[in-house]
This record gives structure tokens, sequence and C-alpha cells, in this order.
């Protein structure tokens, strides 16, 4: 019986072979890190811990294209799309349906299910309409640049769901944050500590749910799917359904980034679907390492901070650097800086750890 056969299924679906981290050390590293961020707040000013709320947020929208792109192998311009929908959508449910009884988290999922829907539709037609490659790209920017420009437009008065006015370039805003139902009153969620823990609990959750997934049957496929189509496909394997189902998972996630998003700042606009907003989690994604769900989640997180700090201190060169970042990446390495970098440090770890045994 080999080693990977005798552990339970689960951990051998953390520890497979589709990510770089695996092992005891990576996953005391994990747990380090987490007990850190955990503590984190009790350190920090309310502010900072509101910062970080914010770049949380972002990071599920990185998760999911890189599941749609460094696993599926199918480039898509639209998580920006199905950000601003599921924002659209919380926004319009929750002055509708108020912030009383925890109705905010009904608001949260049916919000993301109406991204979910929205994506798995137009996925439906792009992959078993056989859209592929770089017209894939133009599609979802197209759809992405239409949402935008439609927003844009519905500043009149009669633009209004109910309560709700969609306000057109100004964005929606009023919209309650998240509340959390609990005895003697519901708990609502401001930026501050509450939120940062939630995201923080659900960032863990959904980075081990992919780690999963993309090390099951389902992402060895995706991944042979990436490599070559047709030679999946001559295998037996319907590979328009399994780029659907990434396809609208990762869109998910997009949508969770909108309705998490909105409750933190209570408002959002048509920019955030923008060709700017369209652009830059392919610069996240890409400088991490588009293959790996560890490497994109530390790559997008610092790109986020550096981006954060130049647009602070000279917001005319910020979009500058992210797109020499992007070259550069693409030219001295494709993989990812940040996936380059761990996998040189490991490399070296494994020959020294070697030469210590054969002594």
């Amino acid at each position: 019986m080999t080693a990977s056969t005798s552990k339970p299924r689960w951990i051998a679906l953390l520890e497979g072979p589709q990510t770089l981290g695996k092992g005891p050390g990576f996953w005391s590293l994990f747990a380090l890190v987490v007990a850190a961020a955990c503590a984190y707040p009790l350190f920090a000013d309310g502010y900072d811990v509101g910062n970080n709320v914010y770049f949380f947020n972002w990071l599920f929208m990185a998760l999911g294209l890189s599941l749609i792109w460094g696993y599926g192998g199918s480039l898509s311009f639209g998580q920006t799309a199905f950000f601003g929908v599921a924002a659209y959508a919380y926004g319009v449910l929750s002055i509708n349906l108020g912030d009383a009884y925890g109705l905010t988290l009904f608001s949260l999922l049916a919000a993301v299910c109406v991204s979910a829907l929205f994506a798995a539709i137009l996925g439906y037609f792009l992959f078993f309409g056989r859209i592929s490659g770089v017209f894939l790209g133009i599609v979802t920017l197209s759809i992405t640049l239409v949402l935008e420009r439609f927003m844009a437009q519905t500043a009149g008065p009669e633009w209004r769901i109910g309560a709700a006015r969609l306000n057109g370039f100004n964005g929606m805003g009023g919209m309650p944050s998240l509340t959390v139902p609990w005895f003697g009153g519901d708990i609502a969620l401001y930026p501050d500590v509450p939120l940062y823990y939630l995201t923080l609990a659900l960032l863990v959750i959904v980075y081990l749910a992919l780690r999963m997934l993309v090390n099951s049957r389902f992402g060895n496929v995706l991944v042979a799917i990436r490599e070559n189509p047709q030679r999946a496909e001559m295998l037996g394997y319907d590979i328009r359904r399994y780029q659907l189902v990434a396809f609208v998972i990762g869109s998910s996630l997009a949508g969770l980034s909108g309705v998490l998003y909105t409750s933190w700042g209570n408002y959002i606009t048509p920019a955030s679907m923008g060709m700017t907003a369209a652009s830059l989690p392919i610069v996240w994604v890409a400088v991490g390492g588009r293959s790996d769900l560890t490497t994109t989640l530390l790559g997008t997180l610092a790109v986020l901070v550096g981006f954060q700090a130049l647009t602070v201190h000279g917001s005319q060169y910020a979009l500058v650097v992210m797109g020499a970042l992007l070259v550069v990446t693409v030219l001295a390495a494709p993989n990812g800086l940040i996936f380059g970098l761990a996998t040189l440090f490991s490399g070296r770890l494994r020959r020294k750890v070697k030469a210590r045994e054969e002594v």
C-alpha cells in the first residue's frame, strides 16, 4: 500500500499533485499564518483591520480566475461582470428586504446565486458554442463593458427596483452591511473585527475547498483539458461540461467578492466593471502564478498592497507599474513571479535536505 492510499481521501485531496504546497511542513506554515491572521486584530487599529478586509474581498475573485484560467486554460475578462452583477443584486435585495433577522445573509446567498446563474447561461453559449482561446477573452470583455455602459446610464428616477435606485454613473449606495442574527438582536458586521473574522473564515474555507477540487478527478480532467483539449475529448470526456462547471464556480467566487465589497463599503459603481477593473485580476493572477492556488493567493495580496500604496502616493503611476509588472511576468516568468520564486526556494530546500541525508 502506498503512502497516498493509506491517507484519508480528504487529506490526499488537500496534498495532491496539482498544488505547490503539500506535506507537513507546508501545513505547519499554513496553520501558523492562519493563527497570525487571527491574532492580527488584537494588535492593530480599526482602520488597518478594515483595510485588510478590503484586500481579502478581492482574493475570492483571484482564486476563481485561477480555477478558470490557470487550471482550465480559459482566459476570462468577465470576472468583474459577475462581481458587478452580484454586487448590484445584493444592493437591490438588501435595500428592499432590510437587515433585520439576518436577511442580509439571504441577500448574500441570493446575489451569489444570481451571479452563478448569469455565468451558467453565458458559459453555456460560450463553451457549447466552442468559443475558446482569444475569442473567449474578447467575448467576456465585451460583456463586461456592455454591462458597465448600461449601468452607467441608469441615473433617471425610472431606474429603480422597489426602494433601490440604481443611480447610474454615481453608483448605488445606502445598502446595509451584513448582519448576523443573535440573541437580543442582530450584529452588524461593519468594516472592523467581526467582518474581518467572517471574511477570513470564508477565505480559508474557499481556499481549502478549491485545493480539494483541483486535486480531485475533476481537477485532473480540467488540467488535461488545459494541456490538450483534443486529447481529453478523444479519451471520452465532454470538455464543455468541465469548462462550464469551472466557469460557474469561478464566477460565483467573483460574485462573492462583489457582495463582500458592497457590504464592506455600502456602495457599488459601474466603474467596478470598467476596462481597468476588468484587467487588474489578470495582473494579480499572472504575477502570483495562475496554475497554483497558493501562489495566486500570495501574489494577489502582494500586488493589492503595492497597488494601494502606489495609488495613495502617486495614482498616476499605479496603472503604469501594474502594466509593466505584467509585461515583466510574461517575459521573465510566464508561470508567475511568486510561483517561480517558490519553486526555486523549495528546490534548493529539497537539495539541502537530500545532501544532509546522504551525509
